[in-house]
């Protein structure tokens, strides 16, 4: 299963050229991140940091006034971190291909924590493996 964030696109994110910058999408993908991990039923609320980011550019997104949609889903879960893979899309076209390692993290405690049974859980609804294939792909063919 993928959850999918409806991110409004704001006039101060685009460049001079009329594209949405490149380093706005890092900000998009953390909105979109928060909208799927901190929610009042299922949210990790002991914390979590960023390890580290990998995002590929594939198409320039132009400014507008409606929403793109980011689809997210888990691609690993490990004892200590997990990794959520992305798609910055349209129904036709994707923008941005990218992928978010995240530590939970105990901050009382500072330091890195494990992923609880029960985040674990809920991680798993979201899990599909990189080679799984994309579910709109799978009906265009």
């Amino acid at each position: 299963m993928r959850h999918i964030y409806r991110c409004p696109l704001r006039w101060a994110d685009m460049d001079a050229y009329g594209h949405i910058n490149n380093v706005v999408f890092l900000r998009y993908l953390e909105e979109a991140r928060i909208d799927f991990l901190f929610r009042p039923d299922k949210d990790f609320q002991q914390g979590s940091v960023v390890a580290r980011h990998e995002i590929d550019y594939k198409q320039q997104l132009v400014h507008r006034h409606t929403p793109v949609d980011i689809e997210l889903w888990v691609t690993e879960i490990r004892a200590a971190s997990f990794t959520i893979t992305y798609e910055v899309k349209d129904p036709d076209q994707v923008y941005v291909r990218a992928s978010t390692v995240i530590v939970p993290f105990d901050f009382e405690a500072r330091r890195p924590r494990r992923i609880t049974a029960e985040e674990k859980a809920f991680l798993e609804e979201y899990t599909e493996s990189e080679d799984d294939e994309d579910p709109s792909e799978a009906v265009a063919a």
